[in-house]
């Protein structure tokens, strides 16, 4: 769960997210929060807000660019 200063709480399922399903509470509190979203430097994850909010919680694998 992330509040934002608004008072607005986001929250989505981490289980979800096969990167940081695997992650310790610890590494799950240690967050950067950019004008872009949401980063976790433990795991090299981006999310962002609006991804978020749309239900995508990064738990859709990417694909490398030459695939």
């Amino acid at each position: 769960m992330v509040t934002m200063r608004s008072g607005a709480q986001v929250r989505f399922p981490v289980a979800e997210n096969p990167g940081l399903a695997r992650g310790t509470e610890k590494q799950l509190n240690n967050i950067e929060i950019s004008p872009f979203g949401l980063h976790w430097p433990d795991f090299d994850e981006d999310l962002s807000v609006p991804g978020i909010l749309k239900g995508d919680h990064g738990q859709h694998q990417k694909r490398p660019a030459n695939q």
